[in-house]
């Protein structure tokens, strides 16, 4: 039996998602075993340069061009990504096999003091690296304060106190999988804060041509978690833009029935864009591809697509 080398980033919560990936893998298919399937670490610039900005590295594939280019070259055999940090476009060869089902998409804040909406005052100093949670949160209080603050989670919560910050915003789903539910203080409902487009949904990337990995990894796949990243993806392609574009979006099935509802900011950060569409779940492209239209059209000269 040929074994399976899965690619990922080398931190913590990377490594969660790889054991997560291989536990189902191993769950489905009768002929692999636990040592059938390996794990590369991989080093990808956003990892390589973590005190610089992210729009300073150029904002595009930061946390998965080299994962991508081991596969490519045949050094892995399955590349595991967070779908929030991956381009609406892939190269030509590559595919994703199984969007695992989702996680907990929301944003939550870790904090000792903030526990509800209503202790977000002002001055309240919160770190984060996203253009799109600064943004939103100015949306709660235009008061509030957030210093850029990059790292993996451990190293966040960390200068949560050497920093002197009231709070640090993160993924729940990140959060979650570290188990690390005790530090959270605030969860933010989604009708609060929007998360990013594909939040809580791990991407399993193969090569297009690899029958076999594709028919392993065609057993992990989520049904309605695909289709909702489908369609939030499309409206990212459509939207164009970077790491560094405010931008936010979130699909759900209910009775077959597909909802989409994106916010879009503008280049100055001073106005926000928002569009919710529903439709059939067998349409998805469709979908994105209306939210992300719409947006542009809502937005005009005051978002330039990258």
């Amino acid at each position: 039996m040929k074994k399976i080398t899965i690619g990922a980033r080398g931190s913590k919560l990377s490594s969660a998602y790889v054991e997560k990936v291989k536990n189902l893998i191993l769950k489905t298919s009768e002929k692999l075993g636990n040592n059938d399937i390996l794990f590369k670490k991989i080093r990808t610039t956003g990892d390589l340069n973590p005190n610089t900005k992210i729009s300073e590295l150029g904002g595009k594939n930061l946390f998965c061009k080299e994962i991508e280019e081991d596969l490519l070259e045949k050094n892995i055999d399955i590349a595991v990504h967070s779908l929030k940090d991956m381009e609406s476009r892939q190269h030509k060869d590559l595919t994703i096999g199984a969007f695992v089902k989702r996680n907990d998409p929301r944003d939550i804040l870790v904090s000792y003091t903030i526990k509800k909406l209503s202790d977000l005052k002002d001055g309240t100093t919160i770190g984060s690296s996203s253009r799109r949670r600064e943004l939103q949160l100015k949306n709660i209080n235009h008061n509030i304060k957030v210093e850029y603050l990059r790292g993996n989670i451990d190293t966040r919560i960390k200068k949560l106190g050497e920093k002197n910050l009231d709070a640090i915003i993160l993924a729940a789903a990140g959060v979650k999988s570290l188990k690390l539910e005790d530090k959270i203080g605030l969860i933010f409902e989604t009708k609060e804060i929007l998360p990013a487009a594909g939040q809580g949904i791990l991407a399993v990337q193969c090569r297009k041509n690899d029958e076999y990995i594709k028919n392993v990894l065609k057993s992990i796949n989520d049904k309605d978690t695909s289709i909702c990243a489908i369609a939030e993806r499309k409206m990212l392609e459509i939207i164009g833009g970077n790491c560094d574009t405010a931008i936010g979006g979130f699909a759900e099935i209910n009775n077959k029935k597909l909802k989409l509802k994106a916010q879009l900011f503008s280049d100055s950060g001073n106005e926000s864009f928002v569009y919710e569409f529903t439709g059939s779940d067998t349409e998805p492209l469709i979908i994105g591809k209306t939210v992300g239209q719409k947006l542009l059209d809502l937005a005009g000269k005051k978002y330039s697509r990258k």
